[in-house]
């Protein structure tokens, strides 16, 4: 591809890639997030061989959830001792790092910028030790009088937090249910792809010298439930979800064709962004049409492959965001890949870890090393919330022809598919069909209780319990061979006065 047509400085390149991970003997000895960002960043730097820090003048940082900060825009800012015109702390969301790279690659592109950095870090393996052992951190203060940002049950309905199905952890199963059963999928049959998928995420991570877990599982550990890989919610155990106890800090320099080359940086270096897109599904899960795929998802996968031409299978590398199973399964049928993909450089949530919002920093500088070493076009697909917010971007080791372009939303063609929602409601009785449903599990692996989400007879939605004393019931939900979804049985009020169902 010919790059004549357009100036070298509107063309965006990521030039330096920089990652740490923090294994502290001593508590006190772990560093607090701040601390991991700058290291980050100084490693990107000496990564790209050239002194880009004091020139940033665009600055994106991925929400913090393990460590409260104070305007940390401002904090990083002073202690790099740069004025940045963009500094921009974000929401929560998985997806936010690659929208940031995009949004930076695109100021670039409208010349506002000149030098970009994306970055974010976390140290939730520290926090947590430290508040267990009831140790100080001898970090900047946390900032308690600063509003924690809005989560999960935030944005659900009342009756979903009541039944403990608020969490990733518990809502990511209704997906994967009904998906599979759509798919035509026995409970086996998709708890095995997960198994082989995991396992490929496990090996990818067993060669990432950044990872936290560096081995390689084999599908059988993951799937199977034991002491150390306890059920969570059904499907997934442990070793199915993501890992956010880690220490981890990762950043992206990024800037210019015609300053990365007047500043030296060998052009092996370079990455092209050639774009990305972006849409999402309403905050409010039981608002969604159904479960068995993701208008969202969908557009912003179809709209990444139109860059590469239209076909998938022109990318030879690939990160499909890994919270839980279902969103990367999801995500190959989407793109038309084959199960045999690799569908990560990084090694996945559970394994390389899951700095909460900023995985997908670690993902990128994967990619950007990838690309480096031989692969011509990659991938980056990044998710948010409850398979709420979605956001794709295409990287190259070529220039594109064309201007990057500036509208990255596909929000419209993700509504086009967008059936009529169904009426949700907290008063039903007489017989209703499973839509989806999961299993909460204590700590033992002994079931808490069931949930499932019910079709009325007159196609309202509503959700209701399935108690751990109802083993015929749990029985028929659980069995492996044949999937509850579309079976019937009856909705009766418990005394307590939460929704109850039975199968029939």
């Amino acid at each position: 591809m010919t790059i004549l047509s357009l100036s070298p400085d509107r063309i965006p390149v990521i030039v330096g890639v920089g990652e740490i991970t923090d294994r502290p003997q001593e508590i006190t000895d772990g560093l607090e997030p701040m601390t991991l960002l700058v290291e980050a960043l100084k490693r990107a730097e000496a990564d790209s061989g050239a002194a880009l820090l004091g020139e940033i003048d665009s600055l994106d940082i991925v929400n913090f959830l393990s460590w409260r900060y104070r305007d940390p825009e401002k904090l990083l800012s002073s202690r790099l001792g740069i004025t940045p015109k963009h500094a921009y702390y974000g929401p929560v969301g998985g997806e936010s790092p690659i929208r940031y790279l995009n949004e930076a690659a695109q100021r670039i592109a409208r010349g506002e910028s000149i030098v970009a950095a994306v970055c974010g870090a976390e140290a939730q393996s520290t926090a947590t030790r430290a508040e267990r052992a009831g140790i100080a951190l001898p970090w900047t203060p946390f900032a308690k009088d600063i509003e924690e940002p809005k989560r999960g049950a935030a944005f659900q309905k009342p009756i979903a937090v009541k039944l403990g199905v608020f969490r990733p952890v518990s809502v990511y199963p209704f997906y994967e249910a009904a998906a599979s059963a759509h798919w035509g999928q026995t409970p086996r049959e998709a708890m095995a792809e997960s198994g082989a998928l995991w396992s490929a995420y496990s090996q990818a991570a067993s060669e990432n010298p950044n990872a936290w877990l560096k081995r390689r599982f084999t599908p059988e550990e993951i799937t199977t439930p034991s002491p150390d890989n306890r059920l969570i919610a059904w499907p997934y155990t442990k070793l199915m979800v993501a890992n956010p106890t880690v220490n981890m800090g990762g950043a992206l320099l990024m800037t210019s064709l015609a300053k990365a080359r007047s500043a030296g940086i060998p052009e092996h270096k370079l990455i092209h962004v050639l774009g990305g897109a972006s849409a999402e599904e309403p905050r409010d899960y039981l608002e969604r049409d159904q479960f068995v795929e993701s208008h969202a998802q969908n557009a912003v996968l179809g709209a990444v492959t139109d860059l590469a031409g239209g076909q998938a299978k022109a990318f030879d590398a690939i990160e499909l965001y890994s919270c839980f199973p279902c969103v990367p399964k999801m995500a190959r049928r989407t793109l038309g890949l084959d199960p045999d993909i690799n569908p990560t450089v990084t090694g996945g949530l559970t394994f390389f870890g899951a700095p909460l919002n900023t995985y997908m920093t670690h993902a990128a500088c994967a990619m950007v090393r990838k690309l480096r070493g031989g692969a011509r076009l990659g991938l980056l697909y990044g998710q948010g919330g409850f398979v709420t917010k979605h956001h794709g971007l295409v990287l190259s080791r070529q220039a594109s022809a064309e201007p990057l372009a500036q509208e990255t939303s596909v929000q419209s063609e993700a509504d086009r598919h967008r059936g009529a929602v169904p009426a949700f409601v907290t008063e039903a009785a007489g017989m209703a069909t499973v839509e989806s449903f999961t299993a909460i599990y204590a700590r033992d692996n002994a079931i808490e209780h069931g949930v499932v989400m019910l079709r009325t007879s007159n196609n309202a939605r509503t959700l209701a319990r399935v108690p751990a004393h109802d083993r015929a019931t749990l029985a028929h939900l659980l069995d492996m061979d044949r999937s509850p979804v579309g079976s019937s049985g009856e909705i009766f009020r418990a005394d307590d006065g939460i929704l109850e169902w039975r199968t029939a």
